[in-house]
């Protein structure tokens, strides 16, 4: 009979379709509690824990191990729990979702007056930046946020957010990627698995336990909030099972320099990582002064660098990569390829590396801008596996999603890996000519000279490509494409140039030509990237160029996977001030590029063979 009335239950949820609050009668019919269900593999709403004025808030303060703001005392984040009735009446004890953010109490001034001057020659010492005022301090509680909340509550997760160190009423200052900001989310988890106190007040004695927690943890969020879970994760800390990162930074460095060179994040030009501290220093106002000259004015003023631009030690404290050995949780990547604000690096990067060390790992990507999560499904069965722990196979699932181009974001198509498992690296040459538009092909070239390009950063990168002809880039353009061209992976220039001053800026674009305007976001530019010539030898170390020597720099742009469409040719500019991204010098230099001493690695799927086909 239980059998009967199961099956019952079933055929009326397929009937009604999608997901159904009916979901509730897959548990025993017998069984008075409430539970979590799941069909498919996926956790399921639940009536009995989607009646919002149910659920059980409040809050509390997790203290740390660390005192980030130098007063003595152990640093205490501010956290909020949003958690099901039942936890409290049955007994239930459920996993959490977990997002912290910087962002919850507010954020800086707006307003570009309060961004370092773009307009400065490359390595000269910059313009003197204004501080924006400070920002007016917000209290929130019980609820920092209802972010998630909707999502997974009634699917049986109880719902965790906290602030940042520095910022709503969490202690110590914000670093921006130092690591207080790692230790911060770690001692909320330790928390929710019981192994760490938390208190009722800032200066309470009294007790909080998360004793309805069942002791495993995911964590998600996007851009900064991305990044946090990737923090956490690097601490290897107990209890972390699985995050989804969306558009995470993964390094400062990459967000703010590309190989050496000082260039700005897509639509924030002129910010930099103490731009980014004065937006977020939201913490109590007695604190802020003391931050202020402790982390803004001392130690970032010392190392982030706008002169040289070097990669150091201060920079590689705020690259988690260096320490993804500490990741042992389960890793869904999510990020758009036209993501010119936190760069597709930065997703690509930690994925590669979460694959080389042997963590479970998928990568979702769209053809849009910054942010987008990966479809529910994926994050559903990616929480399911890994929190509740049903063995839903999760790990036998395609390892890359990638949305194309034309579909919605909803939709991926799944491949094995990524890049595609079929992509090679197809050598290019550019030929003479590239003031116009000169040839880009696989064969290599013989005595094709040297061609000059005159730096106006007055010009657009896009009115650059739509030019049939420019002394302020070179242009080298594949013939136009009879089949489409798949491509999967990070392109790399190898170039030899010489410049007429001591320092030049460096900016590479791949487009699909001819250029068309009112176009979709991935219709013109493939890929970028940004070099500094004068680190040439070395990341670390920069030497003013000798005006005339030539020298040879090999750097990669940004990763992608598209498909190029018939009709379409690829083109390689090569410029020097990008006004969208680099410094704006005044215009005049120049560079000089040895064309026989330079190619292009593009990464084809069916290499060489398919290459061919398509231009032939």
């Amino acid at each position: 009979m239980k059998n009967v009335l199961q099956f019952a239950c079933l055929l009326s949820v397929v009937l009604i379709g999608g997901e159904s609050f009916a979901q509730q009668a897959l548990q025993d019919p017998v069984q008075s509690k409430a539970v979590p269900v799941f069909q498919d593999g996926q956790a399921q709403r639940v009536a009995a824990f989607s009646k919002k004025n149910d659920w059980i808030r409040h809050d509390l303060f997790v203290e740390t191990d660390f005192d980030s703001d130098g007063d003595g005392k152990m640093d205490r984040m501010h956290v909020a729990v949003c958690r099901q009735k039942q936890t409290q009446t049955e007994g239930l004890k459920v996993p959490v979702v977990y997002e912290t953010s910087p962002y919850y109490c507010g954020t800086g001034a707006p307003g570009k007056q309060y961004f370092w001057d773009p307009k400065q020659e490359v390595g000269a010492e910059p313009p003197v930046r204004t501080i924006p005022p400070g920002i007016k301090f917000q209290e929130k509680r019980p609820i920092i946020t209802n972010s998630q909340t909707r999502q997974w509550l009634p699917r049986g997760y109880a719902v965790v957010h906290s602030c940042s160190p520095g910022t709503g009423l969490s202690q110590g200052c914000p670093t921006v990627g130092g690591k207080n900001e790692s230790l911060a989310p770690k001692a909320v988890i330790e928390w929710l698995c019981g192994r760490r106190k938390g208190y009722t007040e800032l200066d309470s004695n009294i007790e909080v336990k998360a004793d309805w927690c069942n002791g495993k943890v995911g964590m998600t969020g996007t851009s900064y909030n991305g990044t946090l879970p990737i923090a956490a994760a690097t601490t290897g800390v107990e209890g972390l099972e699985a995050i989804i990162p969306i558009a995470p930074n993964t390094s400062y460095y990459h967000y703010y320099r590309s190989h050496g060179l000082v260039r700005h994040p897509g639509g924030y030009m002129g910010e930099d990582i103490d731009v980014l501290f004065d937006f977020i220093h939201s913490g109590a106002m007695g604190m802020r002064e003391t931050c202020d000259c402790k982390v803004r004015d001392e130690e970032m003023a010392k190392n982030f660098d706008r002169q040289k631009g070097d990669y150091n030690a201060w920079w590689a404290g705020r690259d988690y990569l260096n320490v993804a050995g500490g990741i042992k949780c389960a890793v869904l990547m999510s990020h758009g390829w036209n993501d010119w604000n936190v760069m597709p690096e930065h997703s690509v990067r930690i994925y590669e590396a979460c694959k080389k060390n042997g963590i479970p790992c998928q990568f979702y990507c769209h053809q849009a801008g910054h942010g987008g999560p990966p479809p529910m499904k994926l994050m559903n069965r990616w929480f399911t596996r890994y929190l509740h722990g049903v063995e839903n196979d999760v790990e036998k699932d395609p390892k890359s999603w990638i949305v194309r181009e034309g579909k919605g974001m909803g939709d991926p198509t799944p491949y094995a890996e990524y890049p595609h498992p079929e992509a090679a690296i197809v050598k290019l040459f550019p030929g003479k000519n590239g003031n116009g538009v000169g040839p880009l092909v696989a064969g290599k070239m013989e005595s094709q000279g040297a061609e000059v390009i005159t730096d106006d950063v007055g010009i657009k990168g896009k009115d650059l490509a739509k030019m049939a002809s420019s002394p302020n880039r070179l242009l080298y353009s594949t013939p136009a494409l009879t089949k489409p061209l798949h491509l999967s992976g990070t392109s790399k220039l190898n170039i030899r140039l010489a410049a007429n001053k001591p320092a030049a800026n460096l900016s590479v674009w791949v487009v699909s030509l001819p250029w068309t305007d009112r176009s979709k976001i991935y219709d013109n530019v493939i890929t970028r990237g940004w070099a500094d010539p004068q680190n040439s030898e070395s990341l670390t170390s920069s030497k003013p160029l000798e005006p005339g020597k030539f020298y040879d720099l090999s750097f990669t742009l940004q990763p992608d996977d598209q498909v190029i469409q018939v009709g379409q040719s690829i083109g390689l500019m090569i410029f020097s001030s990008d006004r969208d991204f680099t410094l704006w010098p005044p215009a005049g230099t120049q560079l000089t590029v040895d064309l026989d001493k330079t190619s292009f690695e593009l990464p084809v799927v069916g290499g060489i063979k398919a290459f061919e086909e398509a231009v032939k």
